[in-house]
């Protein structure tokens, strides 16, 4: 489990197509502070660690994993957001992120605020159920609250700390993103039964 409090930003060195997938290299001082089969978080996904070295880790994509995010649009220079898994015994910060993501959001504009910015996020009508205003979401892995709705996109303020410390600096109109909703809110939704066979259910006209 993760708490969306990015740790260090990587850069991807090398893509690599296997028979199950891909492989990624990715450069990060974190490298030498973990080991072969552990959990790394990389824009927000939980990839599990298959090679290490004094400065890179190599990690499996999966074919599932390339479908609902956005690891195999990934290119040589790019840079990750990266976070272990939490500590038992560390403190807890963000909110619950499993580094299972949901789906993909497509970016729609970035502005500026001050020191701040304005992220504003298209997402997939299937997702409205998890998402409400001061909820949390992780974007590419980064614990956000979501400011307001508007239709099939939300906004996000991005304080500086974190637009100078994740890769969402590098983003811009267009660019897709990967979308974790909150698990809490999952659950809640189950239960409410608002789902059915692993779907929404449609919403009642009366």
């Amino acid at each position: 489990m993760f708490t969306g409090l990015i740790e260090t930003v990587g850069e991807v060195t090398d893509v690599q197509r296997t028979a199950v997938g891909l492989r990624l290299r990715l450069t990060t001082t974190l490298a030498g502070e973990v080991n072969a089969g552990d959990s790394l978080a990389v824009n927000g996904v939980c990839l599990t660690i298959a090679e290490a070295a004094a400065d890179w880790i190599d990690a499996d994509v999966g074919p599932e994993t390339i479908k609902v995010t956005t690891l195999g649009s990934l290119r040589k220079g790019q840079p990750v957001n990266l976070e272990r898994p939490v500590r038992a015994d560390g403190r807890f910060g963000g909110h619950f992120v499993l580094g299972h993501v949901d789906d993909t959001g497509r970016v729609q504009a970035i502005r500026e605020d001050g020191e701040a910015r304005w992220l504003r996020v298209s997402f997939n009508p299937g997702l409205a159920a998890y998402l409400i205003p001061k909820g949390s979401i992780a974007i590419d892995g980064i614990s956000l609250t979501v400011a307001a709705l508007a239709g099939n996109a939300f906004d996000v303020m991005i304080v500086p700390h974190t637009w100078q410390h994740t890769n969402l600096q590098t983003l811009g109109a267009g660019d897709r993103v990967n979308l974790e909703c909150d698990v809490v809110g999952k659950y809640v939704v189950r239960a409410a039964g608002l789902i059915d066979a692993g779907r929404l259910k449609p919403a009642s006209t009366t």
